[in-house]
């Protein structure tokens, strides 16, 4: 057996979720806070797309499951319009947050949800076993739960963060001119 993959994130992520981060992140000059708020986003950021192709993945080899249970004539690529609909995939639970950076390095993230699935080669889906499929949806679906629950903890450390920043300006801690002046060189 391969050893597992490190979670996702790694230890960036791993970092933002040590209680004593937001501790004392909260305690740190105010460019300070506002670059670990951008550091932390840009983690959510990795984390959201990292998710997005787990379960991209994982709906294909469920839905590969249920056409090989359903004895259903149609091939795997017909279906993908009906895949990629999302039917049958629950309501949301994201919080709908405005995503303004991108993935920083989207093949490292392709590359994890690959190590998932050790011998399970998706692009040949067709001629794994069942076996293999049922293998594969329970690691992508184990994945996708831990990286769920990373991805929200990462978005209270977001929360935390934003939080201290208004009540910075709020209290009248902060100057507003100077965050100006400071996001317009970021």
């Amino acid at each position: 057996m391969s050893p597992k993959p490190s979670p996702a994130g790694g230890a960036a992520v791993d970092a933002l979720l040590d209680p004593a981060f937001l501790e004392s992140a909260v305690r740190r000059p105010m460019g300070d806070v506002r670059r670990l708020r951008r550091e932390a986003e840009q983690q959510e950021v990795n984390l959201s797309y990292t998710r997005r192709l787990l379960q991209g993945r994982l709906d294909i080899v469920r839905r590969e499951l249920q056409r090989r249970a359903e004895h259903d004539g149609r091939s795997l690529v017909d279906l993908l319009p009906e895949i990629l609909a999302e039917k049958g995939r629950g309501p949301a639970h994201g919080l709908g947050r405005h995503q303004t950076v991108q993935p920083a390095d989207p093949q490292e993230y392709e590359s994890w949800v690959h190590s998932l699935t050790p011998g399970a080669d998706l692009s040949a889906i067709t001629e794994l076993s069942d076996a293999a499929l049922e293998a594969a949806a329970r690691s992508l679906a184990d994945a996708e739960k831990g990286l769920s629950e990373r991805r929200r903890g990462v978005q209270q450390v977001m929360d935390g963060l934003a939080a201290e920043l208004g009540r910075r300006y709020r209290d009248g801690e902060a100057d507003v001119a100077a965050l100006l002046a400071d996001e317009g060189r970021h």
